[in-house]
Protein backbone atom coordinates (compact mmCIF):
# COMPACT_ATOMS: atom_id res chain seq x y z
CA UNK A 1 0.00 0.00 0.00
CA UNK A 2 1.29 3.47 -0.85
CA UNK A 3 1.78 5.91 2.03
CA UNK A 4 -1.12 8.31 2.60
CA UNK A 5 -1.10 11.51 0.56
CA UNK A 6 1.18 14.11 2.11
CA UNK A 7 3.35 11.61 4.04
CA UNK A 8 7.05 12.11 3.42
CA UNK A 9 8.76 13.29 0.25
CA UNK A 10 8.29 11.89 -3.23
CA UNK A 11 11.89 10.70 -3.07
CA UNK A 12 11.06 8.66 0.03
CA UNK A 13 8.02 7.16 -1.67
CA UNK A 14 10.06 6.19 -4.73
CA UNK A 15 12.88 4.75 -2.62
CA UNK A 16 10.38 2.72 -0.63
CA UNK A 17 8.87 1.44 -3.85
CA UNK A 18 12.29 0.53 -5.23
CA UNK A 19 13.19 -1.34 -2.02
CA UNK A 20 9.85 -3.16 -2.14
CA UNK A 21 10.49 -4.17 -5.77
CA UNK A 22 13.87 -5.65 -4.81
CA UNK A 23 12.37 -7.82 -2.09
CA UNK A 24 9.00 -8.67 -3.60
CA UNK A 25 8.66 -10.78 -6.70
CA UNK A 26 5.51 -10.06 -8.67
CA UNK A 27 4.31 -13.18 -10.45
CA UNK A 28 2.40 -13.41 -13.69
CA UNK A 29 -0.51 -14.73 -11.62
CA UNK A 30 -0.43 -11.59 -9.45
CA UNK A 31 -0.58 -9.38 -12.54
CA UNK A 32 -3.35 -11.43 -14.14
CA UNK A 33 -5.44 -11.32 -10.96
CA UNK A 34 -5.30 -7.52 -10.84
CA UNK A 35 -6.05 -7.23 -14.55
CA UNK A 36 -9.13 -9.44 -14.14
CA UNK A 37 -10.44 -7.50 -11.16
CA UNK A 38 -9.98 -4.02 -12.62
CA UNK A 39 -12.27 -2.03 -14.88
CA UNK A 40 -9.53 -0.34 -16.88
CA UNK A 41 -10.76 2.93 -18.39
CA UNK A 42 -8.55 4.97 -20.73
CA UNK A 43 -9.99 8.47 -21.00
CA UNK A 44 -8.28 9.54 -24.22
CA UNK A 45 -7.47 7.56 -27.37
CA UNK A 46 -7.05 9.07 -30.84
CA UNK A 47 -7.35 6.01 -33.08
CA UNK A 48 -10.46 7.75 -34.43
CA UNK A 49 -8.22 9.98 -36.54
CA UNK A 50 -7.46 6.78 -38.47
CA UNK A 51 -10.88 5.11 -38.40
CA UNK A 52 -12.46 8.24 -39.89
CA UNK A 53 -10.17 7.67 -42.87
CA UNK A 54 -11.08 4.01 -43.23
CA UNK A 55 -9.02 2.05 -40.68
CA UNK A 56 -10.74 -1.15 -39.52
CA UNK A 57 -10.13 -1.21 -35.77
CA UNK A 58 -11.19 -4.86 -35.67
CA UNK A 59 -8.12 -5.97 -37.62
CA UNK A 60 -4.77 -6.39 -35.91
CA UNK A 61 -2.30 -3.92 -37.33
CA UNK A 62 1.46 -3.66 -37.11
CA UNK A 63 1.47 0.13 -36.82
CA UNK A 64 -0.21 2.56 -34.45
CA UNK A 65 -1.18 1.84 -30.88
CA UNK A 66 -4.76 0.58 -30.95
CA UNK A 67 -7.01 -2.16 -32.32
CA UNK A 68 -9.64 -4.37 -30.72
CA UNK A 69 -7.25 -7.35 -30.48
CA UNK A 70 -4.63 -5.39 -28.55
CA UNK A 71 -7.25 -3.73 -26.36
CA UNK A 72 -8.34 -7.18 -25.22
CA UNK A 73 -4.74 -8.29 -24.67
CA UNK A 74 -4.14 -5.20 -22.54
CA UNK A 75 -7.23 -5.82 -20.44
CA UNK A 76 -8.77 -2.48 -21.40
CA UNK A 77 -12.44 -2.38 -20.40
CA UNK A 78 -13.48 1.03 -21.71
CA UNK A 79 -12.06 3.88 -23.74
CA UNK A 80 -13.14 7.43 -24.36
CA UNK A 81 -12.41 7.84 -28.06
CA UNK A 82 -11.52 11.36 -29.10
CA UNK A 83 -13.79 13.25 -31.46
CA UNK A 84 -10.76 15.36 -32.27
CA UNK A 85 -11.38 18.54 -34.27
CA UNK A 86 -8.20 20.05 -35.73
CA UNK A 87 -7.89 23.82 -35.33
CA UNK A 88 -7.85 24.19 -39.12
CA UNK A 89 -11.61 23.49 -39.17
CA UNK A 90 -12.23 26.55 -37.00
CA UNK A 91 -10.57 28.69 -39.67
CA UNK A 92 -12.82 27.34 -42.42
CA UNK A 93 -16.08 27.30 -40.47
CA UNK A 94 -16.28 23.49 -40.63
CA UNK A 95 -15.80 22.59 -36.95
CA UNK A 96 -19.32 21.22 -36.47
CA UNK A 97 -19.12 19.22 -39.71
CA UNK A 98 -15.87 17.62 -38.63
CA UNK A 99 -17.21 16.95 -35.13
CA UNK A 100 -20.15 15.05 -36.57
CA UNK A 101 -17.80 12.99 -38.74
CA UNK A 102 -15.72 12.11 -35.68
CA UNK A 103 -18.76 11.19 -33.60
CA UNK A 104 -19.97 9.04 -36.48
CA UNK A 105 -16.70 7.13 -36.76
CA UNK A 106 -17.04 6.11 -33.12
CA UNK A 107 -20.70 5.18 -33.35
CA UNK A 108 -20.54 3.58 -36.81
CA UNK A 109 -16.98 2.37 -37.50
CA UNK A 110 -16.21 1.09 -34.00
CA UNK A 111 -19.49 0.35 -32.19
CA UNK A 112 -21.73 -0.31 -35.18
CA UNK A 113 -19.22 -2.45 -37.00
CA UNK A 114 -18.57 -4.75 -34.04
CA UNK A 115 -21.79 -4.89 -31.96
CA UNK A 116 -20.97 -8.34 -30.59
CA UNK A 117 -17.73 -7.04 -29.08
CA UNK A 118 -18.30 -3.33 -28.46
CA UNK A 119 -21.03 -1.42 -26.66
CA UNK A 120 -21.63 2.34 -26.67
CA UNK A 121 -21.55 3.58 -23.07
CA UNK A 122 -23.20 6.77 -21.89
CA UNK A 123 -22.97 6.40 -18.11
CA UNK A 124 -20.80 4.86 -15.41
CA UNK A 125 -23.42 2.11 -15.06
CA UNK A 126 -23.12 1.37 -18.79
CA UNK A 127 -19.37 0.80 -18.41
CA UNK A 128 -19.95 -1.62 -15.54
CA UNK A 129 -22.69 -3.43 -17.48
CA UNK A 130 -20.43 -3.84 -20.52
CA UNK A 131 -17.71 -5.23 -18.26
CA UNK A 132 -20.12 -7.81 -16.82
CA UNK A 133 -21.18 -8.78 -20.35
CA UNK A 134 -17.58 -9.23 -21.46
CA UNK A 135 -17.90 -6.37 -23.94
CA UNK A 136 -15.64 -3.42 -24.56
CA UNK A 137 -17.25 -0.06 -23.70
CA UNK A 138 -16.74 2.77 -26.18
CA UNK A 139 -17.36 6.36 -25.08
CA UNK A 140 -17.12 9.71 -26.85
CA UNK A 141 -15.19 12.81 -25.81
CA UNK A 142 -14.88 15.93 -27.95
CA UNK A 143 -11.36 17.37 -28.14
CA UNK A 144 -11.53 21.09 -28.86
CA UNK A 145 -14.23 23.52 -27.70
CA UNK A 146 -14.35 25.21 -31.10
CA UNK A 147 -16.44 22.15 -32.04
CA UNK A 148 -19.56 23.86 -30.69
CA UNK A 149 -19.09 26.94 -32.91
CA UNK A 150 -20.10 29.17 -29.98
CA UNK A 151 -23.52 27.51 -29.77
CA UNK A 152 -25.06 25.90 -26.70
CA UNK A 153 -27.59 24.32 -29.06
CA UNK A 154 -24.79 22.40 -30.76
CA UNK A 155 -23.41 21.42 -27.35
CA UNK A 156 -26.79 19.93 -26.46
CA UNK A 157 -26.96 18.12 -29.82
CA UNK A 158 -23.56 16.54 -29.21
CA UNK A 159 -24.69 15.34 -25.80
CA UNK A 160 -27.76 13.77 -27.43
CA UNK A 161 -25.41 11.94 -29.82
CA UNK A 162 -23.52 10.42 -26.89
CA UNK A 163 -20.70 12.87 -26.12
CA UNK A 164 -19.86 12.69 -22.42
CA UNK A 165 -16.94 15.06 -22.12
CA UNK A 166 -15.52 18.04 -23.95
CA UNK A 167 -12.01 19.43 -23.74
CA UNK A 168 -12.61 23.17 -23.44
CA UNK A 169 -9.81 23.99 -25.88
CA UNK A 170 -7.30 22.17 -28.03
CA UNK A 171 -3.94 23.78 -28.89
CA UNK A 172 -5.83 26.85 -30.08
CA UNK A 173 -7.70 29.41 -28.03
CA UNK A 174 -11.31 29.73 -29.16
CA UNK A 175 -13.78 32.59 -28.84
CA UNK A 176 -14.50 31.85 -25.19
CA UNK A 177 -11.50 30.04 -23.63
CA UNK A 178 -7.72 30.37 -23.71
CA UNK A 179 -5.46 27.43 -24.60
CA UNK A 180 -2.04 26.58 -23.22
CA UNK A 181 -0.98 26.02 -26.83
CA UNK A 182 -1.01 29.67 -27.86
CA UNK A 183 -1.41 31.64 -24.63
CA UNK A 184 1.97 33.33 -25.18
CA UNK A 185 1.31 34.15 -28.84
CA UNK A 186 0.69 37.91 -29.11
CA UNK A 187 -0.98 37.47 -32.50
CA UNK A 188 -3.86 35.52 -30.89
CA UNK A 189 -6.79 37.23 -29.19
CA UNK A 190 -7.01 36.06 -25.58
CA UNK A 191 -9.64 36.44 -22.85
CA UNK A 192 -7.72 36.02 -19.59
CA UNK A 193 -9.27 32.58 -19.10
CA UNK A 194 -12.99 32.03 -19.68
CA UNK A 195 -15.33 34.65 -21.10
CA UNK A 196 -18.87 35.01 -19.68
CA UNK A 197 -20.05 32.76 -22.51
CA UNK A 198 -17.31 30.27 -21.58
CA UNK A 199 -18.77 30.13 -18.10
CA UNK A 200 -22.18 29.51 -19.68
CA UNK A 201 -20.65 26.57 -21.56
CA UNK A 202 -19.37 25.08 -18.31
CA UNK A 203 -22.75 25.60 -16.61
CA UNK A 204 -24.56 23.93 -19.50
CA UNK A 205 -22.14 21.00 -19.44
CA UNK A 206 -22.91 20.62 -15.73
CA UNK A 207 -26.64 20.66 -16.45
CA UNK A 208 -26.36 18.14 -19.28
CA UNK A 209 -24.08 15.77 -17.41
CA UNK A 210 -21.08 16.26 -19.70
CA UNK A 211 -17.68 16.16 -17.98
CA UNK A 212 -15.58 19.32 -18.19
CA UNK A 213 -12.10 18.40 -19.44
CA UNK A 214 -9.31 20.88 -18.72
CA UNK A 215 -6.47 19.20 -20.62
CA UNK A 216 -5.00 21.72 -23.12
CA UNK A 217 -6.39 24.82 -21.40
CA UNK A 218 -4.33 27.79 -20.22
CA UNK A 219 -3.73 27.95 -16.48
CA UNK A 220 -6.17 30.86 -16.01
CA UNK A 221 -8.82 28.94 -17.94
CA UNK A 222 -8.32 26.03 -15.56
CA UNK A 223 -8.86 28.21 -12.49
CA UNK A 224 -11.92 29.88 -14.03
CA UNK A 225 -13.43 26.50 -14.94
CA UNK A 226 -12.73 25.14 -11.46
CA UNK A 227 -14.47 28.14 -9.90
CA UNK A 228 -17.42 27.96 -12.30
CA UNK A 229 -18.22 24.26 -12.35
CA UNK A 230 -20.51 22.78 -9.74
CA UNK A 231 -19.37 19.26 -10.69
CA UNK A 232 -15.87 17.76 -10.48
CA UNK A 233 -13.55 18.52 -13.40
CA UNK A 234 -10.99 16.15 -14.85
CA UNK A 235 -7.92 16.22 -17.08
CA UNK A 236 -8.47 13.55 -19.71
CA UNK A 237 -4.81 13.36 -20.81
CA UNK A 238 -2.33 15.44 -18.80
CA UNK A 239 0.63 14.64 -16.56
CA UNK A 240 2.72 16.49 -13.94
CA UNK A 241 4.55 19.74 -14.63
CA UNK A 242 6.81 19.05 -11.64
CA UNK A 243 8.08 15.94 -13.46
CA UNK A 244 8.08 17.30 -17.01
CA UNK A 245 7.74 21.05 -17.26
CA UNK A 246 5.63 21.43 -20.39
CA UNK A 247 2.66 23.85 -20.40
CA UNK A 248 0.21 21.01 -21.14
CA UNK A 249 1.01 19.37 -17.81
CA UNK A 250 -0.52 20.41 -14.50
CA UNK A 251 1.20 22.17 -11.63
CA UNK A 252 1.06 20.70 -8.14
CA UNK A 253 -1.27 23.52 -7.09
CA UNK A 254 -3.66 22.69 -9.93
CA UNK A 255 -3.57 18.95 -9.22
CA UNK A 256 -4.33 19.51 -5.54
CA UNK A 257 -7.15 21.97 -6.25
CA UNK A 258 -8.69 19.62 -8.82
CA UNK A 259 -8.52 16.73 -6.36
CA UNK A 260 -10.09 18.76 -3.54
CA UNK A 261 -13.10 19.28 -5.76
CA UNK A 262 -13.31 15.55 -6.48
CA UNK A 263 -11.53 15.59 -9.85
CA UNK A 264 -9.01 13.24 -11.43
CA UNK A 265 -5.81 13.73 -13.44
CA UNK A 266 -5.55 11.03 -16.11
CA UNK A 267 -1.88 10.53 -16.92
CA UNK A 268 -0.81 11.04 -20.53
CA UNK A 269 1.77 8.47 -21.71
CA UNK A 270 3.33 10.70 -24.39
CA UNK A 271 7.10 10.72 -23.86
CA UNK A 272 7.29 14.52 -23.49
CA UNK A 273 4.53 14.43 -20.90
CA UNK A 274 6.19 11.96 -18.53
CA UNK A 275 9.93 12.66 -19.02
CA UNK A 276 11.82 15.95 -18.89
CA UNK A 277 14.58 14.48 -21.07
CA UNK A 278 12.03 13.58 -23.71
CA UNK A 279 10.42 17.02 -23.43
CA UNK A 280 13.74 18.83 -23.81
CA UNK A 281 14.42 16.90 -27.01
CA UNK A 282 10.91 16.86 -28.43
CA UNK A 283 9.13 20.05 -27.40
CA UNK A 284 10.85 22.32 -29.96
CA UNK A 285 9.73 19.92 -32.67
CA UNK A 286 6.20 19.69 -31.33
CA UNK A 287 5.96 23.49 -31.29
CA UNK A 288 6.96 23.59 -34.95
CA UNK A 289 4.55 20.78 -35.85
CA UNK A 290 1.60 22.46 -34.13
CA UNK A 291 2.40 25.75 -35.88
CA UNK A 292 2.71 24.14 -39.33
CA UNK A 293 0.67 26.08 -41.90
CA UNK A 294 -0.50 22.99 -43.80
CA UNK A 295 -0.67 19.19 -43.68
CA UNK A 296 2.33 18.70 -45.99
CA UNK A 297 4.59 20.81 -43.78
CA UNK A 298 3.27 19.06 -40.68
CA UNK A 299 4.04 15.65 -42.19
CA UNK A 300 7.59 16.69 -43.12
CA UNK A 301 8.29 18.13 -39.68
CA UNK A 302 6.89 15.01 -38.01
CA UNK A 303 9.26 12.83 -40.04
CA UNK A 304 12.20 14.94 -38.85
CA UNK A 305 10.97 14.83 -35.27
CA UNK A 306 10.84 11.04 -35.31
CA UNK A 307 14.58 10.96 -35.99
CA UNK A 308 15.31 12.88 -32.77
CA UNK A 309 12.91 11.17 -30.37
CA UNK A 310 14.22 10.44 -26.87
CA UNK A 311 11.93 7.75 -25.55
CA UNK A 312 10.65 7.79 -22.00
CA UNK A 313 10.37 4.60 -19.94
CA UNK A 314 7.66 2.74 -18.10
CA UNK A 315 9.18 3.99 -14.85
CA UNK A 316 8.77 7.59 -16.03
CA UNK A 317 5.05 7.00 -16.42
CA UNK A 318 4.82 5.44 -12.96
CA UNK A 319 6.76 8.38 -11.52
CA UNK A 320 3.95 10.67 -12.65
CA UNK A 321 1.36 8.43 -10.99
CA UNK A 322 3.49 8.40 -7.83
CA UNK A 323 3.72 12.17 -7.84
CA UNK A 324 -0.04 12.70 -8.07
CA UNK A 325 -0.66 10.16 -5.30
CA UNK A 326 1.95 11.80 -3.12
CA UNK A 327 0.49 15.29 -3.32
CA UNK A 328 -3.23 14.60 -3.77
CA UNK A 329 -3.99 11.01 -2.76
CA UNK A 330 -4.87 7.76 -4.49
CA UNK A 331 -8.26 9.11 -5.54
CA UNK A 332 -6.76 11.82 -7.76
CA UNK A 333 -5.17 9.77 -10.53
CA UNK A 334 -6.35 7.86 -13.59
CA UNK A 335 -5.18 6.85 -17.06
CA UNK A 336 -5.53 8.98 -20.22
CA UNK A 337 -2.90 7.45 -22.48
CA UNK A 338 -3.29 9.60 -25.62
CA UNK A 339 -2.43 6.47 -27.63
CA UNK A 340 -2.52 7.16 -31.36
CA UNK A 341 -2.42 10.86 -30.53
CA UNK A 342 1.28 11.01 -29.61
CA UNK A 343 4.32 10.15 -31.71
CA UNK A 344 6.36 8.68 -28.85
CA UNK A 345 5.29 6.27 -26.12
CA UNK A 346 7.43 4.95 -23.24
CA UNK A 347 9.47 1.79 -23.62
CA UNK A 348 7.28 -0.88 -22.05
CA UNK A 349 4.07 1.05 -22.76
CA UNK A 350 4.33 0.78 -26.51
CA UNK A 351 0.61 0.33 -27.19
CA UNK A 352 -2.71 -0.64 -25.58
CA UNK A 353 -1.66 -4.27 -25.19
CA UNK A 354 1.09 -3.38 -22.68
CA UNK A 355 -1.02 -2.47 -19.65
CA UNK A 356 0.05 -5.67 -17.86
CA UNK A 357 3.56 -4.15 -17.77
CA UNK A 358 2.13 -1.11 -15.99
CA UNK A 359 0.23 -3.36 -13.57
CA UNK A 360 3.45 -5.21 -12.74
CA UNK A 361 5.36 -1.95 -12.24
CA UNK A 362 2.66 -0.58 -9.92
CA UNK A 363 2.66 -3.78 -7.86
CA UNK A 364 6.43 -3.58 -7.63
CA UNK A 365 6.19 0.00 -6.38
CA UNK A 366 3.95 -1.21 -3.56
CA UNK A 367 0.49 -0.34 -4.83
CA UNK A 368 -2.21 -2.76 -3.68
CA UNK A 369 -4.73 -4.34 -6.03
CA UNK A 370 -7.35 -1.94 -4.59
CA UNK A 371 -5.09 1.04 -5.37
CA UNK A 372 -4.65 -0.14 -8.95
CA UNK A 373 -8.38 -0.67 -9.41
CA UNK A 374 -8.92 2.95 -8.37
CA UNK A 375 -6.21 4.23 -10.72
CA UNK A 376 -7.40 2.11 -13.62
CA UNK A 377 -11.06 3.01 -13.46
CA UNK A 378 -12.57 3.42 -10.02
CA UNK A 379 -11.67 7.10 -9.77
CA UNK A 380 -13.07 7.95 -13.20
CA UNK A 381 -16.29 6.05 -12.44
CA UNK A 382 -16.65 8.14 -9.28
CA UNK A 383 -16.23 11.38 -11.25
CA UNK A 384 -18.76 10.22 -13.82
CA UNK A 385 -21.29 9.41 -11.12
CA UNK A 386 -20.74 12.80 -9.48
CA UNK A 387 -21.28 14.58 -12.80
CA UNK A 388 -24.41 12.51 -13.45
CA UNK A 389 -25.75 13.26 -9.97
CA UNK A 390 -25.12 17.00 -10.33
CA UNK A 391 -26.90 16.95 -13.69
CA UNK A 392 -29.92 15.29 -12.10
CA UNK A 393 -29.93 17.91 -9.33
CA UNK A 394 -29.69 20.83 -11.74
CA UNK A 395 -32.39 19.43 -14.02
CA UNK A 396 -34.68 18.95 -11.03
CA UNK A 397 -34.08 22.53 -9.90
CA UNK A 398 -34.82 23.77 -13.41
CA UNK A 399 -38.02 21.72 -13.62
CA UNK A 400 -39.16 22.98 -10.24
CA UNK A 401 -38.52 26.59 -11.24
CA UNK A 402 -40.48 26.13 -14.47
CA UNK A 403 -43.42 24.63 -12.58
CA UNK A 404 -43.30 27.45 -10.00
CA UNK A 405 -43.17 30.05 -12.74
CA UNK A 406 -46.14 28.43 -14.52
CA UNK A 407 -48.15 28.30 -11.27
CA UNK A 408 -47.70 32.04 -10.80
CA UNK A 409 -49.19 32.88 -14.18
Amino acid sequence: MMPPAGCGSLAAVLLAGAAFAQTHKVSDADVAAVQRSAILIDTHNDVTSDTVDGLDVGLRRSTGHTDLHRLREGGVSATFFAAYVDKKYAKTGESAHRTLEMIDTIRHDIVGRYPARVRLALTAADIEAAHREGKFAALIGIEGGHAIEDSLRLLRDYYALGVRYMTLTHVNSNNWADSSGDVDDPSVTHHNGLTPFGRDVVHEMNRLGMMVDISHVADKTFWDALETSTAPLFASHSSCRAVSGIPRNMTDQMILALAKKGGVVDVNFGCEFVSQKSADAGLPWMTKIMAAPDDATRTALTAEYRKSIVRATLNDAVDNIDHIVKIAGIGAVGIGSDFDGVECTPVGLDDVSKYPNLTRALLQRGYSSRDIRLIYGGNVLRVMRSVEAESARLRAVHSASVILSTDRK
